[in-house]
């Protein structure tokens, strides 16, 4: 297997949280992209410049990045122990202290590369949930990031361990001093687990609270979603004035920000940003910010922000289809719109999505472009969410009169012998009470 470098970046540290033992302040790290013989070079690079953005919004410095077509995979150390040897030579020549992989490895691959390198080995899952930690500013989100972690950390408990690993010393049938850690440790992340799965129960309930208060509210919601790093704060900023934090960094944003945003018309409607998706997102953070991803999941349409600037545009927005899928999003309406269309990088890639919709809402948000065209689709999208209804209401139920108001707008109201004529827009989550009383619509 040949390595094949990509680049070289040596620009200065960015400053970062010490996370666990990692101190991404002074590390220079060396990325391995491991390209198996059925995906082509192009994407493999795309992975790569990926992975070194993920590392640099960690905090470590990216001194190398290789690209490793991998036919046979190794038990042992997933690369051979030929590449083990030139990646050994690499870090002596540049004089780094961390080596990252593109992909998950196993807790034995971690473990017996960490003994042959003499060097902290870490995977793309824990990269991303360095980030989090970083970045996790509400106790809902820290305690989140917390459970992921240990849940990571369980399997690799003997990588912290290695020197005591074997028993030592004792008369027959006693554990050693190894083994003995290593079991106080695991009792010790069960019993954290147990208490923080507790706390994040009772603030999920919180959550689900203001949820309910928001779904008892007749105004409509919607929620930004897309991969990391593609407006979908900026986006909210700009329609709401929110002030959320906006950074070319991927993850910027972990908690939801809800904001009032006022359409052409008068119409009032509530929009979320939410936590950015990404490629193979790990398991453990995909459970533990369910709740977070959920803002998506209650909303009545959503908003799916791709970036023309992002090297895959295809496959991020595939992606982000992937987790809406998973979180059991499919069948809402979605508006696509495409950001950054001042730096686009692909025509192509444009094109095509264009062409798998009717409507492709084309924007920068940078520049303030194209806005006034999203808020006129997001209007029609209300419309369609929200059609002209007709209802005939007994005389004696002033109460679904009432009903109607509060959740809808009544457009004609008709006092007949019959009852009341009504027509009206009410969203679907509404109507149910008035299942009986609908008019075929005229």
């Amino acid at each position: 297997m040949d390595i094949e470098q990509i680049s070289g970046n040596d620009d200065p540290t960015i400053k970062g949280k010490q996370i666990h033992d990692i101190d991404t302040e002074r590390q220079r790290a060396i990325l391995l992209v491991l390209v198996p013989s059925t995906e082509d070079r192009v994407h493999g690079k795309s992975r790569g410049e990926e992975l070194e953005a993920l590392v640099e919004t960690m905090g470590a410095r990216p001194v190398f990045t290789l690209v490793i077509p991998l036919r046979e995979p190794n038990s042992a150390t997933l690369i051979g122990s030929g590449k083990v040897a030139e990646v050994k030579t690499l870090i002596d020549t540049h004089e780094s202290d961390l080596i990252v992989f593109d992909r998950t490895i196993s807790p034995r691959v971690q473990r017996n590369l960490e003994k042959e390198l003499e060097c902290c080995v870490i995977d793309r899952d824990e990269v991303i949930l360095q980030i989090f930690a970083d970045r996790a500013a509400t106790k809902e989100a820290v305690l989140q990031v917390e459970l992921a972690r240990l849940e990571y950390s369980m399997p690799r408990l003997t990588r912290m361990w290695t020197g005591l690993s074997r028993q030592q010393g004792g008369v027959k049938g006693n554990k050693g001093e190894g083994e003995q850690q290593l079991e106080l440790d695991r009792r010790q992340i069960k019993e954290k687990l147990v208490l923080l799965k507790d706390q994040l129960k009772k603030v999920k309930q919180q959550r689900t609270v203001q949820r309910s208060q928001r779904e008892n509210s007749n105004i409509p919601t919607g929620a930004i979603v897309g991969y990391t790093n593609s407006g979908k704060s900026s986006l909210l900023n700009a329609l709401s004035q929110a002030g959320v934090l906006v950074e070319n960094k991927l993850f910027a944003t972990l908690d939801p920000t809800t904001r009032m945003v006022k359409l052409p018309g008068g119409v009032e409607i509530l929009l979320s940003d939410t936590v950015g998706f990404i490629s193979d997102l790990p398991h453990d953070l995909i459970e533990s910010f369910k709740s977070t991803l959920e803002e998506a999941k209650f909303a009545d349409f959503l908003i799916i922000v791709c970036d023309a600037s992002h090297p895959d545009m295809l496959g991020s927005y595939a992606t982000t289809v992937a987790v809406l899928e998973e979180l059991g999003c499919t069948g809402k309406p979605a508006i696509v719109m495409i950001n950054k269309m001042d730096a686009v990088h692909d025509e192509f890639a444009v094109a095509r999505l264009k062409s798998m919709y009717s409507t492709v809402v084309e924007t920068s948000v940078l520049h303030a472009q194209g806005l006034d065209v999203l808020l006129d689709q997001i209007s029609k999208t209300l419309h369609e969410l929200c059609p002209v209804s007709f209802y005939l209401i007994p005389n004696s139920r002033y109460d679904l009169v009432a009903h109607i108001r509060r959740s809808g707008q009544i457009l004609t109201i008709e006092y007949l012998d019959a009852g009341i004529k009504i027509s009206a827009r009410i969203l679907e989550r509404f109507q149910s009470p008035l299942v009986n009383f609908r008019l075929e619509d005229e």
